[in-house]
């Protein structure tokens, strides 16, 4: 059975990534991206559907574990009866083919070792051919092909590979897994032992340019690094997590793919990058957006594949029993296919932000951004599917107008204060109507807040970000009210809720979930930012514990429980991590408003 989502780490090379567990599973790994078929997916079922252990003979979880310093480099250590025992794991960047290293260090006495893989492609469906050559393991299933070296002899029975040997002190056994795809010829073999000094080296030299300087460093470098872990390096895009359908409700449907890159992220992973010294990824990041938006606005996605696809169909891999029996397993995204009119304010909004740190602009992607306000403007009283995706009605959601309202803001600062050519006459003028009607439509002035949709008296957690985007500052009571009612009604022990399902059936969707772990470092910055900084401290260093051993956030959590819930690690909580540091250490007075924003009065 797979662990708890808390107890699992990731490692990866920028193209894929594993999750490993306390007890020395790697349950999870998609080769050769991070979007292809599982060849281990026991996370979403059992060990038959695919995993790689490694662990003391009869051993349950480690006693302790960590990454190597600043590095994807995870040292796994056991102290057992007739000894102590390290696994380090990680996979190399080395872009020619994927690998998976697992070095067995003896540390102390004599240790009997299991090793025990189950190659299972295709997310569990496949069993692959296996057969010996020159010594090391070799698996091959239609468009896969897997090579296993080590030293010690290899065992096959019943479909799976095991090995059993011990380790004593000052000993090292490597293990080196490598995938290309079945046509190609095999790679050139990985050193064990040179690739752990490279990947090291590697980090090191990466996380060297970090420049922030401000509270928290520990929990911000770290969450950095796993940002930087869900970047798919030969395109710059940033998946939202490293897995699919890990449950938002232990036993629900709330499960989904999350293995590909979100337009909404892009101003949050921008604003986390360029605050901490990464311009170059920042700069990756954009020209991936921009590559993925183009064409006919009307056509624009609120996700893409990590290579800019468009086309991320939806189906469910009903052979597989789940996570803790969390049904149906489901593999692309439909809601790809949703209008949701935030995300052409995202975008415009992460355009700005790259203007405003001086990454220069280019003639085509203003065009672009041009016609996507076109589109706006014609578009923006449309009704939609809100930032979360429901699968309900479309309705007058109140956050999708607010960053409608922050496109044309960002355009009109654009004209004004970047030199760049366009109607910014008009774009006040909509800027406006939008402002006004919001103020008249998505507040009740009965509850005092503002609310999730229009003549609805339901609450939705993206209301936090009002004063943030700077449609209203932060000293307006509209704005404390909204606090108010958001902690009041959405918070549950103290962590925020995305809104609530069972109120006006807004989501189409039976059941209940955890506590939104993004929406809670907003709350954090909400409080900052109408003065309640105590509070907000407080309430960052609670979220700060959610986390788990080695720094790893999932997209949300469970308070009843007590455990993480959710596709992990998930970039948009490890993003408010970052951001919410950055505005608490004075890092950031306005996150994502343009100088626009400022002057708009409050209606």
């Amino acid at each position: 059975m797979p662990g708890r989502i808390e107890d699992y780490a990731l490692i990866g090379d920028l193209q894929s990534a594993a999750l490993v567990g306390r007890d020395g599973s790697i349950d999870w790994l998609c080769l050769p991206r991070f979007d292809s078929a599982a060849c281990f997916a026991a996370l979403v079922d059992d060990e038959k559907a695919g995993r790689w252990s490694i662990a003391p003979a009869g051993a349950g979880g480690a006693t302790t574990r960590h990454y190597q310093g600043d590095s994807l480099i995870l040292s796994t250590e056991w102290r057992t009866p007739d000894g102590t025992v390290r696994v380090i794991d990680f996979m190399p960047v080395r872009g020619e083919a994927a690998d998976v290293v697992r070095i067995v260090e003896g540390v102390s006495g004599a240790v009997p070792m299991r090793m025990e893989l189950v190659l299972r492609f295709d997310y569990g469906r496949v069993v692959p051919w296996v057969r010996r050559r020159s010594g090391d393991l070799a698996a091959v299933a239609g468009p896969d092909a897997v090579w296993l070296r080590t030293d010690v002899p290899l065992h096959g029975r019943d479909r799976v590979t095991t090995a059993e040997f011990t380790v004593r002190a000052g000993e090292r056994v490597p293990f080196v897994l490598t995938h290309q795809l079945s046509h190609l010829p095999r790679p050139k073999p990985v050193d064990a032992f040179r690739a752990l000094a490279e990947t090291e080296r590697f980090w090191g030299d990466w996380m060297s340019r970090c420049d922030y300087d401000g509270r928290w460093p520990e929990a911000v470098r770290r969450s950095l690094i796993l940002l930087k872990a869900l970047t798919y390096a030969p395109t710059g895009g940033i998946l939202a997590a490293a897995t699919t359908s890990l449950p938002e409700q232990l036993g629900g449907p709330r499960n989904w793919d999350y293995r590909y890159c979100w337009l909404r992220d892009a101003t949050f992973t921008l604003q986390a990058l360029l605050g901490t010294g990464y311009v170059a990824e920042a700069r990756a990041w954009r020209e991936w957006l921009l590559r993925a938006v183009a064409g006919d606005p009307a056509d624009l996605q609120i996700m893409y594949g990590l290579d800019g696809t468009r086309r991320l169909p939806e189906y469910q891999a009903d052979w597989l029993s789940g996570y803790e029996g969390s049904r149906p397993v489901r593999v692309g995204n439909a809601a790809a296919g949703q209008l949701q009119l935030d995300v052409w304010g995202e975008v415009l909004d992460g355009m700005h932000l790259s203007r405003e740190a001086g990454i220069a602009a280019t003639d085509a992607g203003w065009d672009l951004q041009r016609a996507l306000l076109d589109f706006l403007e014609g578009n923006w009283r449309q009704p939609d599917n809100s930032l979360w995706e429901v699968r309900g009605d479309r309705r007058q959601f109140v956050h999708s107008k607010v960053m409608a309202w922050a496109g044309f803001d960002r355009a009109v600062t654009a004209v004004e204060q970047h030199g760049l050519d366009g109607p910014a006459d008009r774009w006040r003028a909509i800027r406006d109507d939008i402002h006004a009607e919001v103020c008249a439509k998505g507040y009740d002035p009965a509850l005092g807040t503002f609310t999730q949709s229009y003549g609805s008296t339901a609450l939705d957690a993206a209301l936090l970000l009002i004063p943030r985007v700077g449609f209203l500052p932060a000293d307006d009571p509209r704005v404390a009210g909204t606090v108010a009612a958001v902690q009041h009604d959405l918070c549950a022990d103290g962590l925020v809720l995305r809104y609530r399902p069972d109120h006006d059936d807004v989501d189409g969707l039976p059941g209940a979930e955890g506590a939104f772990l993004a929406c809670s470092f907003w709350l954090v910055d909400a409080l900052h930012m109408i003065g309640r900084r105590t509070e907000a401290e407080q309430t960052y260093e609670r979220l700060l514990r959610l986390r788990n051993d080695v720094g790893l956030l999932a997209e949300e959590y469970d308070a009843v429980a007590g455990r993480q819930l959710g596709n992990t690690p998930q970039a948009f909580s490890l993003v408010g991590l970052v951001n919410s540091a950055r505005l608490l250490s004075g890092a950031a007075t306005r996150t994502s408003a343009g100088p626009g924003a400022q002057h708009t009065q409050p209606r």
